[in-house]
């Protein structure tokens, strides 16, 4: 790698004690050694000075707090340093190459914040009049458009508000379906791919359903004379993620659609990996019969919080009938919201949210979508399988790909390269993030052991990637060469080192609480 430096040496004086350097202040450069927002405050100073309110008509009908709240009293510069500080503690996806496998940590364009916050668009408010929002059901009702034709199915139930929600609604429109039928107390079992995320037999469980798990191949796809011999008349589905959580497409996906749809079942897929196939496969040619996608993930949306997320769902013209409300509907008097089951003409299972979905999501999610074009959408999906090829090609004469042959958008990695070097794929990361890495996805799929799961999307350059390459097969190399200390100090110049993660699972500490001595 070429030298940056300009003619300095870029090797800290010192050595490795420069990493060790106490300094009397706490803080190292412009890496502040930053106390609790609690720990800095004072009684009596503030911001902001405002005059007592005497309140003559107290409604609280006797809640009124009677003890101060214990809000931290700070200043406003006081305050304004201690969250940039914070902020700068943080990673994300603007501050470097975030390889989370089955996660799609994709660059977030700024066209889509721009458009969000339009005037008309960032202050609407969900139960405002629809004769007021006519723009707003207009946009969602263009977005429902764009995501059937891209997944080429009839339907889609907006108001998920992301991928388990989704997965819930899926499941629950099959639900709906066999109770239709005259089945639902026939049809207990779905079937679940023993590499499927855990929150599909969590969903299965949560509606009812017995969750029977279909082991895979050496070739990391479901065995398909396993799946055919546990098809019976008792059996309401399957859930299958395509492509898989082991980064692989499901070849035999028709055959086992059709088997599912000749045994009475129904085929709901997670749409978590669609980003590896959007532009190129669409779901409903596949005989899917629902499938939910992450907005965020696919069509680049904010993560972060729990939240705001959206799970739209698309469903085939057999549960078409029993996606849920709300949802819009247009006629040549406008956008309407269909609210109730009353006043739908189909048979919908209920209601899932308060509100239509999540409107800054819809918006973000459509303003990539026209950006980008069908055109752009499928380089977008062929570049994310393109560079996840990219990595799985340079890495695999030094570290252990667990199944031969192509990828989709991530490549799957086990433990077996660390074997005998007494470095663990958690320490293996923690080193990573010495190196200025975020981790990929450890221990998942449960598949392989020490499952190392990478996903470079088609946000990251070439050159990102090279560094990326050189990086774990630099660290490849010193776990090899019996530098296990390092790795199990690692990390070493992060504001804060490795945590106890039992303690921190056992003993969580979840609030401060004032020192014993304090006035």
């Amino acid at each position: 790698m070429a030298d940056m430096s300009q003619g300095r040496s870029n090797v800290p004086q010192g050595g490795s004690q420069a990493a060790a350097t106490q300094t009397i202040s706490g803080s190292k450069g412009l890496e502040f050694a930053e106390p609790l927002i609690f720990e800095m405050g004072k009684e009596g100073r503030t911001g902001v000075d405002l005059p007592d309110v005497e309140v003559s008509n107290d409604r609280l009908n006797g809640m009124r707090r009677a003890a101060p709240v214990g809000l931290p009293g700070l200043s406003e510069p006081q305050v304004v340093r201690h969250y940039t500080r914070l902020s700068q503690k943080n990673y994300g996806i603007d501050s470097g190459f975030y390889p989370l496998g089955s996660c799609t940590m994709k660059h977030n364009p700024r066209i889509n914040e721009k458009i969000a916050r339009l005037k008309g668009l960032g202050d609407l408010h969900p139960l405002q009049p629809t004769s007021t929002a006519q723009g707003a059901l207009e946009l969602i009702d263009t977005l429902a458009t764009w995501i059937k034709t891209l997944c080429g199915m009839p339907a889609v139930a907006m108001s998920p508000a992301a991928g388990a929600h989704g997965e819930l609604c899926g499941m629950m429109a099959i639900k709906a379906a066999l109770e239709a039928r005259g089945e639902a107390d026939t049809r207990k079992r779905v079937l679940v791919p023993e590499s499927a995320h855990g929150t599909n037999p969590a969903t299965a469980a949560a509606c009812g359903f017995s969750v029977d798990s279909i082991p895979a191949t050496e070739r990391g796809r479901v065995d398909i004379e396993a799946f055919k011999a546990k098809l019976g008349p008792d059996v309401a589905g399957i859930m299958l993620t395509n492509p898989n959580t082991c980064g692989l497409f499901e070849n035999d996906v028709i055959e086992i659609a059709d088997a599912i749809h000749e045994a009475g079942g129904y085929f709901y897929c997670d749409g978590a990996n669609f980003n590896a196939i959007v532009g190129r496969v669409r779901p409903g040619d596949l005989g899917i019969d629902c499938m939910h996608l992450n907005l965020h993930k696919t069509f680049s949306t904010p993560h972060g919080g729990g939240g705001p997320g959206a799970g739209p769902v698309v469903l085939s013209e057999a549960l078409a009938p029993f996606a849920p409300v709300p949802y819009v509907i247009h006629d040549a008097d406008g956008y309407k919201m269909v609210e109730h089951k009353a006043d739908s003409d189909a048979q919908p299972f209920g209601r899932l949210k308060g509100n239509h979905g999540q409107m800054g999501v819809f918006i973000r999610s459509l303003a990539f979508m026209l950006s980008h074009g069908s055109d752009g959408l499928k380089q977008a999906s062929t570049d994310a399988v393109l560079n996840a090829n990219y990595l799985r090609v340079k890495l695999q004469d030094v570290m252990s790909v667990s199944f031969d042959g192509m990828c989709m958008h991530e490549v799957l990695m086990d433990d077996s390269f660390l074997k005998d070097t007494g470095v663990t794929t958690l320490d293996f990361a923690k080193a990573m993030i010495d190196e200025g890495f975020h981790p990929m996805t450890m221990y998942f799929p449960l598949v392989v052991h020490g499952a190392l799961l990478m996903e470079p999307t088609e946000s990251e350059s070439k050159e990102t990637l090279d560094l990326y390459i050189e990086t774990l097969r630099g660290l490849t190399a010193k776990a090899k060469a019996g530098e296990a200390q390092a790795f199990k100090d690692a990390p070493v110049l992060t504001p804060r080192r490795r945590l106890d993660e039992t303690a921190a699972a056992r003993k969580p500490i979840l609030r401060w609480t004032p020192p014993e001595d304090a006035a």
